[in-house]
């Protein structure tokens, strides 16, 4: 789902964050923005397409920016089916209001009482967000996206010398090893996808 995120006081010259969530892995794209016209909406999907590819279909709220000719060229272009939610059944578009409130949250409390720096603090919520535990996957969308927990760096330098120290270049077994971590990986999708569909 897509959805923009607004008012906002300005901040850099920015006053909207165009927001799409994966309802599949509860991962969240965001972006801060001048305006909220076609033109923006089209460059930030294309931009997602690019990284992960397009999706089966969009569910967006039915206004001029999602609803025009350039927006639907780019459906067309990259065969993705565009849903429109309607007025009174938020459940439609429900997963996007649900990360836009937490993202909400989360940037009100970065930003303490300098309310003109929300633009500088989105990458930092987008973290926050992605790294928290989602009860209805059972893990983060870090971990879902990318099979493994996101580390802070004192972490990661403590991991990597362990790593280092216990590591066999034996290459039959370091392949084996990784065809049994892509397993795991999969069924940890498959268990995702069958929690979303409780």
């Amino acid at each position: 789902g897509i959805e923009f995120m607004s008012p906002f006081p300005s901040s850099r010259g920015n006053k909207y964050i165009l927001v799409a969530v994966d309802y599949l892995s509860k991962w969240v794209e965001a972006k801060v923005l001048p305006t909220n016209d076609a033109r923006v909406v089209c460059k930030f999907l294309k931009s997602l397409f690019a990284r992960f590819g397009a999706p089966r279909a969009i569910i967006s709220d039915r206004g001029t920016h999602f609803c025009n000719d350039q927006f639907a060229k780019v459906m067309r272009k990259y065969g993705v089916t565009h849903r429109l939610s309607t007025a009174y059944h938020p459940q439609t578009s429900g997963q996007v209001k649900v990360s836009n409130r937490g993202l909400k949250r989360i940037l009100e409390r970065t930003i303490g009482q300098n309310r003109a720096s929300w633009s500088g603090k989105l990458d930092d919520a987008l973290w926050a967000f992605r790294t928290t535990y989602k009860t209805p996957i059972g893990c983060t969308p870090y971990k879902l996206v990318y099979e493994k927990a996101c580390h802070l760096p004192i972490e990661l330098e403590h991991k990597a010398y362990w790593a280092l120290k216990q590591t066999n270049f034996n290459l039959y077994v370091a392949g084996n090893h990784r065809k049994i971590q892509l397993n795991e990986l999969n069924e940890l999708r498959d268990h995702a996808f069958e929690n979303s569909l409780i």
